[in-house]
């Protein structure tokens, strides 16, 4: 194995954690414990932090374009990683700003502009990276140990979920105990560490030189725009794939929210259910390799293009069966606004009103209880955030709560689309790579990252669109879930004939094309 390849997966392994740490608590941050400089509460709705999330990623996977021609053309792979590694460190560093004393606030920016501030920085420096890392793994490889570069990659996507796996149980914790400063400053200091890590590998790696001007004349020649034609139906196809993947950040988490959360004798936050996925790619990665593949070797050749079309069909299923939990869980939202009918009748005068707020408060519903703090003094019903919430306590002491369905439907739907992942993301790193001339090797990477940009932007346009006048979606229950796993069935069916027309044709550095 070459050298640097240490220092390649342990800097990943720590910059994965700080970029999932982030994101995880992302969607909770923004409805539950955003405030202003004043000390006020400023939550986002769920439609709104949704949308937020999915431009974040979507412009994390927009700028990979712009690091792969700085890469390819002008600084080279290794520099264009150290350089924006500082900046991925000050985004982590603003976001950290946003949980700082009320005087530092109030003669700076509000958090809302810390936050916006931290996730344009993050965006650039993880984006600008990104194509580099994974094209910089495969530049330490040739003809001769061409065998290992499907192993490697399968490191390099073990190295992401082990710290993607640690920060989705730390960063939520963190985010519960002790705020947002430690929550996001965690993994500020993971992203030093991984650019320190990297720094220390600089004499160890095959460092391929940028090509200068050259490379616009060979990137536009004949040849790289046709690597390009050919790969672009493929990743506008898996752009559909990450829309739904990447909604296991978002709606997923929002819809953990409405569950019964205890697993395994312990009652997990909302945000941390997502560690399922790193954890089941961390068992998935030797179970495909050493089992599942070989498997559909005896039935078929298990083709690189094949492999996406089986986890496109997957991920189709897991929405199904996000879409069956929700209805479970509109159902008993149903059940529980009949059963507090009595108690909200009147302007809630059966609810113990303080008491309610108090286990509202406790269970981190902040925005919930605002509402029916407003609904409250208002004179209104506060029956519909009293629903969602799914809790409320009576004159008498009583403590009612919703029937929520289990988590293990989610948990049942993560086992599925983290399958899809292992058949769609690993294959297409390294397909990607194999399929892009010499010469331009993190732009092709880069254009393949493009799709999870623009599937992030598709689903922050629906969830735009589809936001009321109050902020709340009109594409609401499972409804949503159903449009979504829909729109990946006619992708799914799309990808049949470029599966059945496309020729793949092999580049490596250090020869012509193979």
């Amino acid at each position: 194995m070459p050298p640097g390849i240490p220092f390649i997966v342990g800097n990943e392994a720590a910059e994965r954690f700080s970029f999932y740490g982030m994101k995880t608590i992302l969607v909770i941050f923004m409805t539950q414990y955003l405030h202003t400089a004043a000390g006020g509460p400023d939550y986002m709705s769920e439609t709104e932090s949704r949308e937020w999330m999915h431009l974040f990623v979507a412009g994390a996977y927009l700028v990979p374009v712009i690091g792969g021609i700085v890469a390819d053309a002008f600084l080279g792979k290794y520099l264009t990683i150290i350089l924006l590694s500082l900046v991925y460190c000050a985004g982590h560093l603003c976001l950290a700003f946003m949980d700082a004393p009320r005087s530092f606030l109030e003669t700076t920016l509000e958090p809302r502009g810390w936050l916006l501030a931290g996730l344009l920085l993050i965006a650039l420096g993880s984006g600008g990276i990104k194509p580099c890392v994974s094209a910089h793994v495969g530049d330490q490889f040739g003809q001769s140990n061409r065998h290992l570069l499907e192993r490697v990659f399968g490191w390099f996507y073990f190295a992401i979920n082990f710290g993607s796996f640690l920060s989705t149980l730390l960063t939520p914790w963190l985010l519960a105990r002790a705020g947002p400063g430690w929550a996001f400053g965690v993994p500020g200091i993971l992203m030093a560490i991984a650019t320190l890590v990297f720094w220390l590998g600089r004499h160890r790696f095959v460092h391929v030189p940028p090509r200068g001007t050259a490379f616009f004349a060979e990137t536009f020649s004949w040849e790289g725009l046709a690597a390009i034609a050919r790969l672009a139906p493929l990743y506008l196809l898996v752009a559909v794939f990450w829309s739904l993947f990447d909604q296991s950040g978002g709606a997923w988490v929002q819809q953990a929210q409405q569950m019964n959360r205890t697993f395994l004798g312990v009652e997990w936050l909302e945000s941390q259910i997502q560690a399922v996925n790193p954890l089941l790619v961390l068992a998935f990665i030797p179970l495909f390799s050493l089992v599942v593949y070989p498997a559909l070797g005896r039935l078929f050749e298990p083709t690189p293009l094949r492999k996406i079309l089986i986890g496109f069909t997957l991920a189709v299923v897991s929405f199904v069966i996000a879409a069956y939990a929700q209805r479970r869980i509109d159902t008993a939202a149903a059940d529980f606004t009949q059963r507090i009918a009595p108690l909200t009748a009147a302007g809630g005068q059966g609810l113990d009103r303080p008491a309610t707020l108090a286990a509202l408060r406790t269970a981190g519903l902040n925005a919930l209880a605002d509402d029916v703090e407003r609904a409250m003094e208002s004179g209104g019903d506060p029956a519909a955030p009293l629903s969602a919430a799914g809790i409320v306590v009576t004159r008498d002491g009583e403590r009612v709560r919703a029937a929520w369905p289990s988590v293990g439907w989610q948990l049942a739907a993560f086992v599925v689309i983290t399958a899809a992942e292992i058949l769609i993301s690993i294959t297409c790193l390294e397909f990607s790579y194999t399929q892009a001339p010499t010469h331009m090797k993190s732009l092709v990477m880069s254009v393949y990252l493009l799709s999870i940009s623009l599937g992030n932007l598709f689903t922050a346009v629906v969830n735009a669109v589809m936001r009321d006048a109050d902020g709340r979606s009109t594409l609401a229950g499972e409804s949503y879930y159903w449009f979504f796993a829909a729109c990946m069935a006619a992708a799914t069916v799309m990808l049949v004939p470029v599966v059945w027309w496309y020729r793949p044709r092999e580049y490596l550095q250090a020869e012509e094309a193979a």
